[in-house]
């Protein structure tokens, strides 16, 4: 298959094609060689939007990537350089693209990251994932067509759905490979080769899984819920990796609950299609957050161990099922916009997606209302306004508070009603009055009587006296 230089740039976003083209220019310069590769080709082929763009340089000379970047990138870009894989990253106001140089790599032990050292674009090529990844373009300046360069058969696999590994060791080499597939395949509309299911199984049968470390695990696992951005279910992948086997052999008992998959599907789908605006997050800890929630406690806690989750997210995510289920019911009896607003302040942004992913419709309708509206409005005073009328010390939270949440209900609506609140609320509360004895009218205690105590007659009879007593 062949396309020309100006369907090639066609089909990149506009705003990396002059990136592109000033790329093109110097490797011609310098008569050094310059692809397109992977998944940018592959996205061509099938018709999709190419999202990503990465470039491959065959290192020529004293030519590396880094001076190609260098020489090709504007003033006001940025080049980062990671020496350690050979690739740079460019950076300007309105695009980016990646730039690696040919390389050849060698797996010291299953799961470990790979020695990469420079090399040719079929060398290169050949330590790719999966066929349809394999693929690259030339970049020549000039209208002449170029064909597709497909060393181990992408295009046919592409053209059969398929998804298939390069050898029979792949998994081995690199586990994560499997959530990737589980990833791209449900994305793409591909499916795993039996014969790559296979590998998959001897990998990990063999405990390839067991080398791999927690960090590129849930780096891998965000990524999967990053996907949701570009169409992917997330459910779609989670489910293709417990049909795998892949999740309980990173930890025992771990797969996707029932109970978690409207959540989560409700969740990626918020992720493409955001119900608000606001700051940036994570998603995948918000991922995380709503598809571990079902599990027990001691395996949850587990599983984040197992995915070097650290620090306060550990208590986190950990802590989320018991949390929002209170605070759904809580929100659902909230009177008021203010009330709402009381209990959702301060809440991170990924607890606040989680949270909307799991609560029924009513609740989820409030949590859009508060975070599209009312989140970003503002009382009509401030603390130095309150401080200015004399408040002091807790007493001006407590107002500022009372002022909110009046106003978001509409019973404050501008400064003047809102200081008059804050006046109201910070009066002393009347204490209830003691009855005090007033001068002059108390009565003087009655002094002993210095008369003798007169009794009262007994009524006993006197004892009889024996005669000759």
């Amino acid at each position: 298959m062949s396309f020309t230089n100006d369907e090639i740039l066609a089909s990149l976003p506009p705003e990396t094609v002059p990136l592109v083209q000033a790329f093109v220019r110097r490797a011609s310069e310098q008569e050094a060689s310059l692809y397109l590769v992977g998944g940018p080709v592959r996205d061509l082929l099938i018709g999709r939007p190419v999202r990503d763009v990465d470039l491959l340089f065959e290192p020529k000379g004293r030519l590396d990537a880094e001076r190609l970047a260098r020489l090709a990138a504007p003033r006001r870009a940025r080049v980062e350089v990671y020496d350690r894989f050979g690739t740079v990253r460019v950076s300007t106001p309105e695009a980016s693209l990646d730039l690696a140089t040919a390389r050849t790599e060698e797996y010291r032990h299953p799961g470990a990251l790979p020695k990469v050292e420079p090399g040719t674009l079929e060398e290169d090529l050949a330590r790719r994932d999966f066929s349809v990844n394999a693929l690259a373009l030339p970049l020549v300046r000039g209208r002449a067509a170029v064909d597709v360069i497909d060393p181990f058969g992408g295009v046919e696999d592409l053209a059969r759905k398929r998804l298939h590994v390069l050898h029979d060791r792949s998994f081995h080499d690199d586990p994560t490979r499997a959530l990737r597939a589980a990833r791209l395949g449900p994305r793409l509309g591909l499916f795993l080769s039996r014969r790559s299911r296979g590998f998959l199984r001897d990998a990990l049968r063999d405990g390839a899984f067991g080398a791999v470390s927690g960090d590129r695990l849930r780096r891998e696992f965000e990524k999967l819920f990053d996907d949701a951005v570009r169409g992917l279910d997330p459910v779609d992948a989670l489910r293709k990796l417990d049909e795998w086997h892949v999740l309980t052999v990173l930890e025992p008992g771990l797969g996707l609950p029932p109970e978690a998959a409207a959540p989560v599907r409700r969740l990626g789908r918020s992720f493409a299609e955001p119900p608000w605006r606001g700051p940036r997050f994570r998603l995948g800890a918000a991922g995380l957050a709503v598809w571990l929630a079902p599990l027990p406690s001691s395996l949850r806690r587990r599983v984040l161990e197992r995915l070097s989750v650290r620090g306060e997210w550990t208590d986190r995510l950990a802590g989320f099922p018991s949390g929002p289920k209170a605070l759904v019911g809580v929100l659902a009896a909230a009177r008021g916009r203010g009330a709402v607003d009381a209990l959702l302040s301060g809440i991170h942004e990924e607890e606040l997606y989680a949270l909307h992913a799991w609560a029924p419709t009513p609740v989820r309708r409030r949590i859009v209302r508060w975070a599209a509206e009312d989140r970003s409005r503002r009382a009509p005073v401030s603390g130095n306004d309150l401080t200015a009328i004399g408040l002091s010390g807790p007493a001006v939270g407590h107002a500022l508070a009372s002022i909110r949440q009046a106003f978001l209900d509409g019973a404050v609506a501008n400064r003047e009603e809102a200081l008059a609140l804050a006046h109201e609320v910070a009066r002393p509360r009347a204490m209830p009055r003691k009855r005090t004895k007033k001068a002059g009218r108390s009565k003087a205690k009655k002094p002993r009587s210095s008369k003798p105590h007169s009794a009262k007659p007994s009524t006993r009879k006197p004892p009889s006296r024996k005669p000759g007593a």
